[in-house]
């Protein structure tokens, strides 16, 4: 449970903004369901599976293009530490 614990506070913003893009996208999917079906309780249903899975998936997408923008950064400090110019100053 501390793993758990840990995962949430190093990450509570992109949780965060993971939660609010699920509770629009179940919104969202609600009133087009609603719009297409006419039927309440048929919409809220089919308008959960949907976003539950685009959310697990938004937060595995943000998580690698935070790890793609840190890899980056330390090839780009990894390069300039290594350039023959800087070397030869």
């Amino acid at each position: 449970m501390s793993r758990i614990r840990h995962a949430a506070r190093q990450n509570k913003t992109m949780l965060m903004k993971t939660g609010s893009y699920y509770l629009i996208h179940i919104c969202v999917a609600a009133l087009v369901a609603y719009a297409v079906t006419g039927n309440l309780w048929a919409s809220l249903t089919l308008s959960l599976l949907e976003p539950t899975v685009q959310a697990v998936a938004f937060f595995f997408h943000e998580k690698a293009w935070d790890r793609a923008a840190r890899r980056k950064a330390i090839d780009a400090t990894t390069a300039q530490a290594s350039s023959p110019l800087l070397q030869a100053v």
